[in-house]
């Protein structure tokens, strides 16, 4: 019992982050586009309109990974939820025209 008590459950830290990075890739045209969105500001690329509520990075001295909180809306919402760089598979952005993935979380001095 010492031993559990000492080790103790482990706690996953993260950093905020300012900055998305996201790939949005237009399925019509088959170009994709790198776009930085700033947390807590409202942007827009073509038709979509994209809100980052949070994005976060692991603690560095776990594997890297990235989260985000994203709202993309088109004339209505079309998703809201959380992405992840390593695991884009679990929760994209299922659209006719649009795929969007998440990229990483930056500071603004990066």
């Amino acid at each position: 019992m010492a031993c559990a008590l000492l080790i103790g459950p482990s706690a996953d830290a993260y950093i905020d982050r300012e900055t998305a990075v996201l790939r949005v890739m237009n399925k019509a045209a088959g170009k994709a586009h790198t776009i930085y969105v700033p947390v807590g500001a409202r942007s827009s690329f073509e038709k979509l309109g994209i809100m980052v509520r949070t994005c976060k990075q692991t603690d560095p001295f776990q594997a890297e990974d990235f989260f985000a909180f994203i709202e993309v809306s088109q004339d209505s919402k079309i998703f809201s939820g959380w992405m992840s760089r390593n695991e884009p598979g679990n929760n994209p952005l299922q659209h006719p025209d649009y795929d969007l993935w998440l990229v990483e979380c930056r500071s603004m001095a990066e």
